[in-house]
């Protein structure tokens, strides 16, 4: 442990590439290890040098200081080549705005015309299977975060089923960004497959996202739609054209919206329909809750929680494998964090794998207790979305829909994991491979 106001470094840095094969290799065991040197440890990652904070203390001060802790760094210079100057990479001067201005996708009325479409949907991808069938639950359950995804972005017109083969282009986009991020810059532009087929795949998805967010400007009507929304949006200062969304802010809102609410929501229902499969007593909690509620047509949307078994398990599924597991930030001038002096211009990391796995703030930290959640708690250290005025818009949206989904699916079926345990692909989220479950109906499955 380091004395006040210093900072410790990693042990095991090698030549040019730093910590950066340590975190290729195994990067959760690397961030793991990171809170015994320090509150603060410096890491390379190839050419760059990063301060990892270690503490829910220290994470909050990043996290609600935006005007210092700016989004910026490695992870979010590739970001933006994806998503442009969005919600969730633009930096701090331009996000009270476009704040605003997107908050009335996520209003109450919208959000009930949300909630039905997901239950339709959950309803419909439960229904698909057959007893005794061996589903793939990661592939699954993108399939269903994608339609979803385009039935809420582009509802009422025929846009959406040209684009659900997007998700493949956001598969090869996501996989690349995270070692994008660590490498140095040039060899990002160097002629490989890889980079080709990265860069394919980022220019036809602008291309799609651009076409119909023009031809939605050309043809403006309320399609009661994530994109009508947006389009309508106005500064509250006023009507001036000025103050709305530009075609460009909205094709990057998109954009945002539909790469967070696939990619990242499908990796952690996936792993909450495995955590279920292994621990039967929770999938028998939530299953009888979930029958109850639907049989009364309770539909959640607008008001408050009526699925809390099924966000219990999502919470604590959250924790366990958080889709932002490594975030950073890059302080605008020089300040302190904690007792340590920090320079304009410092690339900070964060890492809710880091904070959500400490056994002090979660007692059996590597055990799925979705009961710890049953009575309030503290969630200062609990940042799956965030934190401040920076926190994900979209929580909501993606909690209701994966809690939904659970009880759809385990009001019809016993889930029952095959094979090996699933491995951890580590992208910009936290991507299970090799997740093989058989579904039993319920009438079939042994106790029922």
């Amino acid at each position: 442990m380091t004395a006040s106001g210093t900072i410790a470094s990693a042990p095991g840095a090698l030549p040019v590439v730093g910590h950066g094969l340590r975190m290729v290799r195994d990067p959760l065991a690397f961030l793991s290890s990171l809170p015994a040197h320090g509150d603060l440890v410096r890491v390379g990652l190839g050419p760059h040098r990063v301060v990892m904070v270690c503490t829910p203390a220290l994470t909050r001060q990043v996290l609600l200081d935006t005007t210092t802790f700016d989004k910026g760094g490695p992870l979010y210079d590739r970001l933006r080549e994806l998503l442009g100057s969005g919600l969730a990479t633009c930096p701090a001067r331009e996000h009270r705005r476009l704040r605003r201005l997107s908050q009335p996708s996520f209003q109450p009325d919208r959000m009930a015309v949300y909630a039905r479409a997901m239950s339709e949907l959950a309803a419909d991808l439960a229904a698909s299977w057959r007893h005794g069938q061996v589903i793939d639950a990661a592939r699954e359950s993108n399939r269903l975060t994608t339609r979803i995804l385009v039935r809420a972005m582009f509802s009422a017109s025929g846009e959406g089923r040209a684009h659900d083969g997007m998700i493949d282009d956001v598969d090869v986009v996501v996989e690349r960004m995270f070692r994008r991020s660590i490498v140095p810059e040039p060899v990002n532009h160097l002629p490989t497959r890889a980079n080709h087929r990265y860069e394919r795949a980022l220019s036809r998805m602008r291309d799609r996202i651009g076409g119909i967010v023009a031809a939605r400007r050309a043809a403006p009507a309320d399609h009661g739609d994530l994109l009508s929304a947006l389009l309508q949006a106005a500064d509250a200062a006023g009507s001036d054209a000025d103050l709305r969304l530009t075609e460009q802010e909205v094709a990057d809102q998109m954009m945002t919206f539909f790469v967070a609410g696939t990619k990242s929501t499908a990796s952690t229902l996936a792993w909450a329909l495995y955590l279920l499969a292994t621990h039967p007593h929770e999938q028998t909690r939530v299953h009888r809750a979930a029958a109850r509620a639907l049989a009364a047509g309770q539909v959640p949307g607008a008001g408050p929680p009526v699925l809390p078994e099924a966000e219990q398990v999502i919470t604590e599924t959250l924790r366990l494998f958080p889709p932002g597991w490594l975030l950073t930030r890059q302080a605008t001038r020089d300040t302190t964090l904690g007792a340590a002096s920090i320079a304009a211009g410092t690339t900070v990391a964060f890492s809710a794998w880091i904070m959500h796995r400490r056994p002090d703030l979660y007692p059996e930290p590597d055990r799925f207790l979705p009961g710890r959640w049953e009575a309030p708690r503290a969630r200062g250290a609990f940042v799956p979305f965030g934190a401040g005025a920076r926190q994900c818009i979209g929580d909501r949206f993606a909690v209701t829909e994966m809690a939904l989904t659970l009880a759809h699916i385990t009001s019809r079926w016993q889930l029952v994991p095959v094979g090996r345990a699933p491995k951890v692909a580590v992208e910009t989220a936290l991507v299970p491979r090799g997740m093989r479950l058989r579904v039993l109906a319920r009438g079939h499955a042994r106790g029922e």
